[in-house]
């Protein structure tokens, strides 16, 4: 018995081998359950803080449905976002691929879609894992937030959108909550839209004023091509200037049912029972399985849309209480699952896509999440804040109950994990930087498959994660960190981001050294003085950065000046452009039935 288990713990890496030796070992019960398919169960939420959570540590927001998953399945307490903001985090999630393979980061400016009618996105050349479950029998839901994109070159071309993506169906919001989505909130994107196009529109109108006396009093040749087109670049400019008054709102906050557009703009107060009724609806209908179903919360990111039944219930004030309705969903969502007779044949994940977002205040007032002992918080790809999220997997029988694993794990590695689960391969013509976490999750291996992880913030590396699997040693040395305003903060409340490169950010050289094993906050860095390896990791963190450079190979930019500019042709629009709006929904379906 000795042998076939020293068998079974090297056989992870023989995926047909492992698994008949797990089928022979097995209670007869199990066997019947793991030879078909699991449903799996996606709950990912938006800018949650790990220091939100009950079971990471957080006594004063009430979060018992997480803390029921952690307490029912495996709990990982070193789970590390790709990037530090959602889209480039999304997409990785998605492909299981750094952000910067696909093009879905940038080296300036913009780092996430900021306009709906942009158009840059998740390529369609990327294989998703809802790509390769659908090819495996799994009918396949995104409910909620997507945020990678939607036209490419054509109105309603679609490149971008969830359904080219493997998702069989689709509800929920194309882009990303924003303040301008709520009439009562200051509009996010009011600064930079208003300062930056309407310096455009000034310098592009003298431009045009300029060429135009140039022409007509025949100072020097000029063509009318050239003037018709700066005039049309301003015409773009003043547009989107105009827009931060009041057409952001119609243009970015809508909500779409498969190809079709139900809400424009959404009614934010209902957003939250509607997705979940989707949700539920989801689940019965599939119930026969397989499935695969996404739930991508709108949850926490701000304005923190609450309803009713939840506003000022928590000890945190609104941020609190949204996280306390996201956590209801969640158990509503579980409660199905139990209903149903799912349970045991359904895999649920739930994560967070990046940290807490530091910067959201309101005065004195938090808006934004906690990321408990660990420095730093959304937008920075170094500090463990931006990047360190919950991660919690249940698939009872089949996984140990209560478990906690502090292995280096990413949320990359949700990819190659379902599509082995699924039965498929994964893409053998690219590089996939997920790793299975299944033999981890199992205790078939005692360490993680990832030795080293890159920290990027934008297309800008900031940091390396060396796990030393011999001595147990988790070595992080920073390059670059944010400057934080005010000085020792932990946040850039100047900037409202931190951002990734300039005179926000603080180069090293040498580079900032952390044993993460022993300093998890980040608070003392090691020198040649107090770490006799100091050099030897340094050296060896650095060949690893070559080796990983090597590998990345040069791709069109998603989030490129042209890519991300608002394009009226792309325009969602279910009314006359640019006065868009219509409302297919029925508001007296869509009340919380109780708050329990």
């Amino acid at each position: 018995m000795k042998e076939v288990m020293l068998c079974l713990t090297h056989s992870w890496q023989y995926p047909g081998l492992f698994l008949a030796l797990y089928l022979l070992l097995m209670p007869l019960e199990l066997q019947a359950l793991v030879s078909s398919k699991p449903n799996i169960v996606i709950l990912l939420a938006d800018d949650l803080g790990i220091g939100d959570v009950g079971c990471y540590g957080n006594n004063t927001i009430r979060t018992p449905n997480i803390d029921r998953l952690a307490k029912e399945g495996v709990k990982l307490t070193q789970h590390i976002a790709a990037a530090p903001l959602c889209t480039p985090s999304r997409a990785a999630f998605l492909t299981g691929r750094y952000p910067i393979r696909s093009g879905m980061d940038q080296t300036e400016g913009a780092r996430v879609l900021t306009w709906l009618a942009g158009s840059g996105g998740l390529p369609p050349n990327e294989t998703t894992f809802a790509k390769i479950l659908q090819k495996q029998g799994y009918t396949t839901g995104l409910i909620g937030k997507w945020h990678q994109g939607l036209n490419c070159r054509y109105p309603n071309d679609h490149c971008h959108h969830p359904l080219n993506h493997g998702f069989d169906h689709f509800y929920g919001m194309p882009f990303s909550l924003i303040s301008d989505c709520q009439i009562t909130q200051p509009p996010e994107m009011d600064m930079s839209v208003r300062s930056k196009y309407w310096y455009y529109t000034q310098m592009i109108a003298l431009a045009v004023f300029t060429l135009i006396a140039t022409k007509l009093t025949h100072l020097g040749p000029v063509s009318w091509k050239i003037i018709l087109l700066l005039a049309l670049f301003n015409f773009l400019f003043f547009i989107s200037w105009y827009s931060s008054y009041g057409f952001i709102r119609h243009w970015n906050c809508i909500m779409m049912r498969n190809y079709d557009i139900t809400e424009q703009p959404m009614k934010l107060e209902r957003t939250a029972p509607l997705m979940l009724n989707e949700v539920i609806s989801f689940i019965k209908r599939n119930k026969q399985g397989p499935f695969l179903l996404f739930v991508s919360f709108l949850h926490v990111h701000t304005p923190l849309v609450t309803t009713e039944n939840f506003t000022g219930t928590s000890k945190h004030g609104l941020y609190g209480d949204n996280v306390e309705e996201m956590d209801w969903m969640i158990g509503r969502i579980l409660d199905i699952l139990d209903s149903e007779n799912l349970r045991d044949k359904t895999l649920t994940y739930f994560a967070s896509d990046h940290g807490g977002y530091l910067e959201a205040q309101d005065g004195n007032t938090r808006r934004g999440g906690s990321n408990g002992i660990y420095k730093g918080g959304k937008a920075m790809a170094g500090w463990e804040g931006g990047i360190r999220v919950p991660g919690v997997i249940r698939w009872t029988g089949m996984l140990p109950e209560g478990k906690v694993i502090s292995e280096p794990t990413s949320l990359m590695d949700i990819y190659p994990t379902l599509v082995h689960l699924a039965g498929g391969t994964v893409p053998q013509d690219r590089v996939i930087d997920g790793r299975d976490l299944m033999p981890l999750l199992k205790g078939l291996v005692q360490h993680s498959k990832h030795e080293f992880l890159f920290h990027y913030c934008g297309m800008h590396l900031h940091a390396v994660r060396w796990h030393q699997k011999d001595s147990g040693n988790i070595w992080k040395a920073h390059y670059v960190t944010p400057v934080f305003r005010p000085e020792g903060s932990g946040a850039c409340y100047e900037m409202k981001l931190c951002p990734c490169f300039g005179e926000g950010v603080t180069r090293h050289d040498p580079p900032l050294l952390f044993d993460l094993s022993r300093d998890p906050s980040e608070t003392t860095p090691l020198s040649p003085d107090t770490e006799p390896l100091f050099h030897a990791v340094l050296k060896r963190i650095e060949e690893a950065v070559e080796e990983h450079r090597r590998t990345l190979t040069p791709v069109p930019q998603q989030l490129s000046h042209y890519n991300f500019m608002w394009k009226p042709w792309l325009q969602p629009c279910c009314a006359t452009f640019p006065f868009c709006g219509c409302d297919k929904e029925k508001d007296d379906i869509v009340k919380w039935t109780t708050v329990g």
